[in-house]
């Protein structure tokens, strides 16, 4: 990937070169990219991802579809406003750092989606951000193989080797659970949502990393199922089995 930043206006727009262009070729890059009236007006939304945000699939016209993700607050900040944080620097903004980050994973061959460009818009002391990935072709939730009774033994063990792949590199998810990990249709699974993320010495987190994944697991299935999809994950953890 060549990353490259443009400014335009309060706009800061980090993108891969490869992907994007600011001359005058298509497609091209600016604050309507990140616009999702501009992409409803071209008729280029193809659908909807459930989730805080309403993250959006785009036909991009080179033969991919994207998504494009709008970051939004949860919890008690949320009332008062639900897209703006406080602007400390822009490599600092969420967007830019989950631009680099997933960059750096890609490069490091770990299966996370090819990050196409992350939009900062600065309004004083605060910022909105947004970030455009490639959509992933087929892929589906691990949750919603669970729920459908979809996800078996093998599946799973792979789930946790490709886990196991990240904890080597330092990767803290801070937010690993199973609507975050993806199965494409050859089966390979895929890391996503990498906001606040970052790579860390070995330590306990990675601990924490799977509780959370458990306590996703739990919420997903009924004690049986729970129980053995966990074991399953564990093992392919511990044993690095085939990613």
């Amino acid at each position: 990937m060549r990353l490259a930043t443009l400014r335009t206006g309060k706009s800061y727009i980090l993108y891969d070169k490869d992907s994007l262009c600011d001359a005058e070729q298509a497609p091209q890059i600016g604050p309507s990219t990140f616009d999702p009236d501009w992409w409803l007006a071209q008729g280029r939304v193809t659908g909807q991802a459930p989730g805080r945000g309403a993250s959006l699939f785009l036909d991009a016209d080179t033969g991919e579809e994207w998504v494009l993700r709008p970051y939004r607050r949860g919890g008690m900040v949320a009332r008062f406003s639900d897209a703006r944080y406080l602007w400390t620097g822009l490599e600092r903004t969420r967007a830019f750092r989950e631009m680099r980050l997933t960059a750096d994973l890609l490069a490091r061959d770990l299966p996370v989606p090819r990050p196409v460009a992350a939009s900062v818009t600065r309004h004083g002391l605060t910022y909105e951000a947004a970030l455009l990935t490639v959509r992933i072709p087929g892929a589906r939730a691990l949750a919603s193989l669970l729920e459908n009774g979809e996800a078996d033994d093998t599946l799973l063990q792979r789930v946790g080797a490709t886990i196991r792949r990240f904890h080597d590199v330092g990767l803290d998810h801070v937010d690993l659970n199973a609507r975050n990990l993806l199965v494409d249709n050859s089966g390979k699974v895929w890391l996503i949502d990498l906001d606040r993320c970052r790579l860390r010495r070995d330590g306990d987190w990675k601990g924490r990393n799977l509780e959370r994944l458990e306590r996703s697991l739990d919420k997903l299935t009924n004690c049986v199922t729970a129980r053995n999809a966990v074991k399953q994950v564990s093992e392919g953890y511990t044993e690095g089995y085939s990613a």
